[in-house]
């Protein structure tokens, strides 16, 4: 197969210098404002976005060193598959946040809820669209046991290239 490649199309800036202390998902972000710019050669493509009230950002987790197969994610305390959590260290580091879309000036967005570092490359916006991306009866696996804790939980650096715990035997690749 032959290598992808991506060129971001805007950056996302938030109040969000480093990941420690940061939100790890939008629903722990409530009111945190941010903005996106969209560069200049890209701004067209924005032409009705501001008749929707959220959007999906995927992004490159441009801080993440390495990835692992298996992570302790933030809200459980055992490992699990990367491909069964949010983690950043993944094998293609692409993130993902539903956002609020507060405005548009131009080529910048104005957004809400944000749980996103500064600085950090924007590869695609898609609308969101309940009846596309709101699926009714679902199973979030492990966790089911940690959805609840999500409103009060922040980034501890766990996934920062210098960040080591006593536990933390799992090899990054």
């Amino acid at each position: 197969m032959k290598d992808i490649t991506f060129h971001p199309v805007g950056v996302i800036h938030s109040s969000f210098k480093k990941t420690e202390r940061m939100p790890i998902q939008p629903a722990a972000a409530a009111g945190s404002k941010g903005r996106i710019e969209i560069f200049r050669e890209y701004a067209d493509g924005l032409k009705d976005i501001e008749g929707f009230s959220h959007i999906i950002l995927l992004y490159h987790f441009h801080q993440a060193a390495g990835f692992r197969l298996e992570v302790k994610p933030f809200l459980d305390e055992k490992y699990h598959g990367v491909f069964a959590t949010r983690a950043p260290q993944r094998p293609n580091p692409i993130g993902l946040s539903i956002v609020k879309l507060v405005g548009r000036t131009g080529n910048i967005l104005e957004i809400e809820n944000v749980d996103i570092l500064d600085g950090t490359p924007l590869l695609d916006i898609k609308p969101f669209v309940p009846e596309f991306d709101a699926i009714g009866e679902i199973s979030i696996g492990w966790l089911a046991n940690s959805k609840r804790k999500i409103i009060h939980s922040v980034s501890d650096g766990r996934f920062n290239s210098n960040f080591k715990t006593e536990d933390d035997d799992k090899p990054e690749i």
